[in-house]
This record gives C-alpha cells, sequence and structure tokens, in this order.
C-alpha cells in the first residue's frame, strides 16, 4: 500500500546523543519531522519511525494494536542506543503514552523525555463507549489537524478505526499503572486550549510520575498538534535546551551562527 504524501520515517545519523521521536495515534512522522529536523541541525542523531498501520490508509490501522506500535518505537530505542551513548524520547499525543512507556519499561536507559499534549486516558462519554460500539461502528470522523496555524496541515487519516482505538485504550491502562516507575527528567509542554486530548491527560501525569526534574510549559496560541502549529519553535528550542543540559553539551554550529547574527544585529 503507498504512503501518504510525507508520512515516511524520518533519520538522521548525527553525534552521539540520540532522540526518538514518536508520533500520535492516525497521524505520521510528518508531524515531526521539523522537530526532527531542529534538533539534527545541532548536531543530534535522530529517528522518528511510522508506526505500524499508519500513513497509508485507515483500514490498515484497523488491524494493528498498541503492541504493534509500542515494538516499533521500541526497537527503534534499541537501535538508537546501539549507536548513542544517550537516548532521549520525545513524543506527542500518542506518542507521549508510548514515550511513557519506554521511559517506565526502560528505565536509567532513558536519558529524559518530553512530552506535546500527550494522552493517557478517555476523555469523553463516546470514547468510553468505544468496547461497545466498535462492534457497530467501524470507524467515526478523523481527528487530524487540529491545528491554530492556518495553512498548517497534518498528514494523518480522515476517519479514526475504533477497534484501534479501543487498543489504544489498553495502552493507556497499562502506561496509567506504571507512571510512579518513570523517574527520568521530563518536560511537558501542553496547550492551553486542545480540542483532542483534554488538559487533565498532562496533569494526571505529572502527578503521578516520580520524576524529580520536571519542567512544565503551557503552548498559548497553538491546538492539539502543537508541533506544527504557532508555538513550535518554542517545542524545539525547549527540548534542544533540555537536551543540552543533561548533556552538559555546548553550543552546536548552529547556535554559533545564530549567536553571531543576533551579535551584528546588534552591532
Amino acid at each position: 500500500m503507498p504512503l501518504m504524501p510525507g508520512a515516511e520515517p524520518y533519520r538522521h545519523d548525527g553525534g552521539d546523543t540520540g532522540v526518538l521521536l514518536c508520533h500520535g495515534f492516525t497521524g505520521t512522522p510528518q508531524s515531526m519531522r521539523p522537530w526532527g529536523e531542529h534538533l539534527a541541525g545541532r548536531g543530534l542523531s535522530v529517528s522518528a519511525p511510522l508506526l505500524p498501520g499508519h500513513g497509508t490508509r485507515w483500514q490498515d490501522l484497523q488491524v494493528t494494536g498498541w503492541q504493534d506500535w509500542y515494538a516499533e518505537v521500541d526497537r527503534e530505542f534499541r537501535a538508537l542506543s546501539g549507536r548513542c551513548e544517550r537516548v532521549f524520547v520525545f513524543g506527542m499525543s500518542m506518542g507521549g503514552a508510548l514515550t511513557l512507556r519506554l521511559a517506565a519499561q526502560h528505565g536509567a536507559a532513558v536519558s529524559g523525555i518530553a512530552l506535546v499534549n500527550p494522552s493517557v486516558k478517555a476523555d469523553s462519554h463516546q470514547l468510553k463507549a468505544v468496547p461497545v460500539l466498535r462492534h457497530i461502528v467501524p470507524s467515526v470522523p478523523g481527528i487530524a489537524s487540529d491545528i491554530a496555524k492556518e495553512g498548517s496541515t497534518e498528514v494523518g487519516y480522515d476517519r479514526t478505526p475504533l477497534h484501534a482505538v479501543h487498543s489504544l485504550s489498553r495502552l493507556w491502562t497499562l502506561v496509567r499503572r506504571d507512571l510512579p516507575q518513570v523517574t527520568q527528567p521530563l518536560l511537558l509542554l501542553r496547550s492551553r486550549v486542545d480540542h483532542v486530548v483534554h488538559p487533565s491527560n498532562s496533569a494526571l501525569v505529572l502527578s503521578r510520575v516520580s520524576s524529580t526534574d520536571v519542567t512544565e510549559t503551557v503552548l498559548e496560541r497553538s491546538y492539539h498538534v502543537a508541533t506544527l502549529d504557532h508555538d513550535a519553535e518554542t517545542i524545539f528550542e525547549q527540548s534542544w535546551e533540555f537536551v543540552r543540559r543533561l548533556t552538559g553539551a555546548g553550543p552546536a554550529a548552529g547556535d554559533d551562527e545564530s549567536n553571531e547574527k543576533e551579535d551584528a544585529a546588534r552591532g
């Protein structure tokens, strides 16, 4: 089955610090690519895999489950760990849930995590009815492109398959159970207005993880897919500073060039 334009995985071989980027439910690496390119430009190794069942047609997602999605990010994490000294994991929406599971499962092997509008629970009565509804209705309207920025579009499905939603809810249960096992430094960025994931998801994560190094940022101008929205640069820069602080890395070449431009402008 051909991939949707822009849905291909993104990888960059950089230095000995790696970042795994996990995209959201019904989305693709396209929503993470600008983030990945920003980090790659700072000298990091980056991997943004395409999760099974995504990037083709929604019917393909219908026959996959959370075990398939997690197996893919786990495989990519192990591959990055094999060639990098330190690996961070960043995720958006369902990618945030996968990130939290990786953190709980791999412990100190994960150097730090960043979450953007993570989803860890059902927020609506409709979602809570999915275990029964999925046997009657195969899909409902899609959730892609909840973006405030005009002209910005997410590559994702226009339908949401309910069997896959049911499997996602089982992932949420496991993630919530294991949140106390998450001890890594945590950067959490959440949109004040999000039409897909209620902010109470972020509050739940913050209340249950065991991390002591925690930073929360509220994104004022973006909706759910904040990596493609007005606050994208805030996400990119804060996550880079997060990595740099924890690794003790000096400014990358791109930063030096930027600083030179700023000095010239002031001069």
